[in-house]
């Protein structure tokens, strides 16, 4: 059966086994030292998290490979319109959204979570949207400081700060300058573009992917190859 999320058409539904539906305080997951941890690195994470608009959705990969990853896509669309509504509202720009992967391994997760926020940061850029992604064990620096160790594979959806997230960016400058210039008018992301996953990774695919060679979880496996 095909149904519709955010304007994206699917027919894989199942791929991702719901484990725990949205929540504030996650319990099939132990995240609570990871955030106070993350919160001396995001000045945002701490309040966004005490007003409960901190939000999280545990998935577990109960399908093939592609399947699964039409579903984090979808996953990401529902996260995102979720999140256009709320912004207007007091706080708004504190929402945040995060996509929990379980089953399978780490590198399973650097797969699925390849493409699909490569095709959301190009959808919902423009209207304000930051995805990122985190797989369980990612060791990472930023400007020499340690960031903490993820204890679970993850994708966040949030609002953009935008005289900030460009410089996560900088390897895609058109990116970084819809995102600096982004207001959401309301607009459908996929309007002009067709609205199955298989045909929007084929257009995500034809959009540039920087060359990062000593860091291969930035860029889509599937590019690598080619």
């Amino acid at each position: 059966m095909t149904t519709a999320v955010g304007g994206a058409s699917r027919s894989t539904a199942g791929a991702l086994r719901l484990v725990e539906g949205r929540t504030t305080e996650p319990q099939t997951v132990d995240i609570t030292d990871y955030l106070r941890a993350m919160a001396a690195h995001c000045p945002y994470l701490a309040p966004s998290a005490s007003r409960g608009l901190t939000g999280w959705t545990v998935y577990e990969i109960a399908g093939n490979a592609q399947a699964a990853e039409a579903e984090v896509f979808h996953a990401g669309v529902q996260a995102a319109e979720w999140i256009r509504v709320l912004t207007t509202r007091p706080h708004g720009a504190l929402v945040c959204e995060n996509i929990v992967l379980l089953g399978g391994d780490s590198a399973a997760h650097r797969e699925l979570m390849a493409w699909p926020p490569w095709a959301l940061k190009h959808l919902y850029g423009p209207v304000g949207l930051m995805f990122g992604k985190f797989w369980a064990g990612e060791e990472h620096t930023d400007r020499g400081r340690h960031i903490p160790v993820p204890p679970v594979s993850f994708l966040p959806v949030r609002c953009a700060v935008r005289p900030v997230d460009p410089r996560f960016l900088e390897d895609t400058p058109d990116l970084a300058h819809s995102l600096a210039s982004a207001v959401d008018d309301g607009r459908d992301v996929f309007r002009g573009l067709p609205c199955d996953w298989k045909a929007v990774k084929q257009w995500a695919s034809s959009l540039f992917v920087p060359q990062r060679p000593a860091s291969p979880p930035k860029q889509p496996a599937a590019r690598r190859s080619s």
